[in-house]
């Protein structure tokens, strides 16, 4: 073998599976010579041995090894580690062996005597296959920790409940989830949370608002499409439903998609299957759909929007969150959470808040619930420099007193008219201007604070 084969794992820790002593020095020889950290076993038994006490970042194996096998030692090590890569070699190869083989999780299947030019690249793919999947795992395990239920700050019963029913469900990743809830109580995050916890599915969480995607691209964005088919595919493309393989799909405002993509998704839940558009190859719907809205979708049933059987399809098991006013006890307890968090990516001491803010924070309403409250805080984080955080601080969109407490619980709306201009689309007109006013342009807010989706208030 020439020295083809620097790579830029070199240093990598490599353990060699082969019973015959002259094979295992000619290939402990020459990746020594590139640098490689070499390790040898002369069987399955021994490698396994080995892989209980060190970290090695590929295993080449031979395949016929008295006692335990290739096929074998590949098994018995994926069960532990299963992001090892593994490369097997053989003197004899066969169709069969080669399918068991890749079956196992082997990356590569070489028949030798082995050529320096496949070999190399082969050792190039195992080593970087086993970078990023180690990447991965991390990045997998970091998010996992992020996502948990543990990170949901709560201490209020009726949210306990909703929790303890989530992680129960989440071990049964076929079963559809309905997350219904006002705007900004954490939908997403409680979706999150069931996707990265134990027992769920490893591959990607895809969420896909169906408010914000106009009605002509959505199924597209949804299925996917091959070239031609429509106006405008110039490619094939893949869509969420095949970018979530093995994983999660959150439909967020479900009640706004088309009803002629209704039928569509409903036919996915039930069959199991999705075709792209253009397409008529039926592809495995191997993902968890968990859907969210913060509109009634009984009431939509009954209006017609909504079609029936999907509403009793999804609804297997419905969660239901409560609002921040509805849990005021939490607010303490995600103020201080907010602030440490702010700490870290503001880099501030922050010493905290006072008595009449808190008072002021738990008197509010919370139209935009936990988004709202963390908008507050952070924009009251950015205002004040090591002191405590005081009313005066909290840009909140209610009428206050000189002394910062609330003056009343309303917001008034005063709306002046001659009677020939009285009209219900001018009255809506007015209260769309005067929200936008009173939420200085910001539209996001304003839809939240009328209770309508961003969707509705634009139209």
């Amino acid at each position: 073998m020439s020295k083809e084969i620097n790579i830029s794992t070199a240093h990598a820790r490599i353990l060699i599976v082969d019973d015959e002593e002259f094979s295992l020095l000619f290939l402990e020889n020459h990746l020594l010579s590139q640098g490689y950290v070499v390790i040898c076993a002369s069987n399955g038994q021994e490698a396994l041995s080995i892989l209980e006490k060190q970290t090695v970042d590929l295993v080449i194996t031979d395949l016929a090894m008295p006692g335990m096998n290739g096929i074998q030692l590949l098994h018995s090590a994926k069960e532990r580690h299963p992001t090892l890569p593994f490369i097997v070699l053989t003197a004899e190869g066969s169709i069969e062996s080669a399918v068991a083989a890749i079956k196992e999780g082997a990356l590569d299947y070489l028949e030798k005597p082995i050529y320096p030019q496949t070999f190399g690249v082969a050792l190039r793919r195992a080593l970087e296959f086993g970078r990023l999947s180690g990447e991965n795992a991390h990045l997998r395990e970091h998010f996992r920790e992020r996502f948990s239920f543990h990170n949901i700050i709560t201490q209020a019963p009726t949210m306990r409940q909703v929790l303890e029913l989530a992680a129960r469900v989440a071990a049964s990743p076929k079963t559809t989830i309905s997350l219904t809830g006002e705007s900004g109580v954490g939908k997403e995050v409680l979706a999150r949370a069931i996707h990265f916890t134990a027992g769920g599915l490893p591959g990607n969480f895809v969420a896909v608002n169906c408010a914000a995607i106009p009605e002509s691209l959505l199924e597209s964005e949804l299925f996917g499409h091959v070239r031609g088919a429509f106006t405008g595919a110039e490619r094939d493309r893949e869509g969420k439903f095949s970018m979530a393989k093995g994983g999660t799909v959150l439909l967020d405002e479900i009640g706004d998609m088309p009803l002629s993509l209704q039928a569509k998704l409903l036919r996915v839940l039930e069959e199991r299957t999705y075709e792209k558009v253009g397409a008529n190859t039926p592809l495995p719907a191997d993902f968890r759909v968990i859907v969210a809205t913060h509109r009634d979708l009984s009431e939509l049933t009954r209006q017609g929007t909504f079609r029936e059987d999907l509403f009793h399809r999804i609804n297997v098991v419905p969660l239901a969150i409560p609002s921040l006013r509805e849990r005021s006890e939490d607010i303490p307890l995600l103020v201080d959470f907010f602030l440490d968090l702010f700490r870290k990516h503001q880099g501030k001491t922050l010493p905290g808040i006072s008595k009449k803010a808190m008072d002021l924070l738990a008197s509010y309403s919370w139209p935009g619930n936990v988004r709202e409250l963390r908008n507050v805080l952070e924009y009251a984080a950015i205002m004040v420099s090591d002191e405590l955080i005081r009313p005066e601080h909290l840009r909140l969109p209610a009428v206050h007193t000189s002394n910062g407490t609330p003056e009343k619980d309303t917001i008034d709306f005063p709306i002046s008219i001659s009677p020939d201009e009285i009209s219900l689309d001018n009255i809506t007109a007015k209260v769309l201007e005067m929200a936008l006013q009173r939420c200085g342009g910001n539209k996001s807010q304003a839809a939240t604070l009328l209770k309508v989706n961003r969707k509705m208030f634009y139209r």
